[in-house]
């Protein structure tokens, strides 16, 4: 009891210090936990799946493990912040081949990692995921793509996030 505790003492205090930091190194931290997720599939099914985010590499780097226990998708994702380029890189990669290169930024609330799925090809589709209504235990995240160089954008996938009470 006393351990469960001083951990929910540990993250709270962690939380509270990311949410009371300008400093850009530290914007994603809120992602930093175990969550319940929450999204409707393809034919509109409410699907569950899970997200375990942590800090690695002496809290240098933070680590994600997504999993959609309905259709067995699983990935990974490294994130880190540049601090000469003042700027956030993330890789993804997943079970069905996938991989993307992203680059972070803020904008006001909202965190943005985004990145072109062709490089050589400025025609291509612009993806990115937006991760916004963030409070200490849920926030939303969408995956999005443009086809016009980012003036609009259309919604692919949206997560409801719950922080995990575990």
């Amino acid at each position: 009891m006393i351990k469960r505790m001083a951990i929910g003492l540990l993250m709270a205090s962690a939380l509270l210090y990311a949410q009371n930091n300008d400093d850009p190194a530290h914007a994603f931290d809120f992602w930093v936990g175990q969550w319940h997720l929450e999204w409707k599939n393809r034919e509109g099914l409410l699907v569950k799946g899970s997200n375990t985010i942590k800090k690695i590499l002496d809290g240098t780097v933070i680590q994600e493990f997504f999993i959609d226990p309905h259709t067995g998708f699983k990935g990974t994702s490294i994130s880190v912040y540049n601090k000469k380029k003042k700027e956030w890189h993330q890789a993804w990669a997943d079970n069905r081949g996938g991989f993307f290169n992203f680059i972070g930024q803020i904008e006001g609330d909202r965190r943005i990692f985004k990145t072109r799925t062709y490089k050589h090809n400025p025609q291509a589709p612009i993806q990115r995921m937006v991760f916004y209504n963030i409070t200490d235990n849920h926030f939303t995240w969408d995956w999005q793509s443009s086809t016009d160089q980012g003036k609009s954008w259309k919604l692919l996938w949206r997560i409801h996030y719950t922080r995990s009470k575990e």
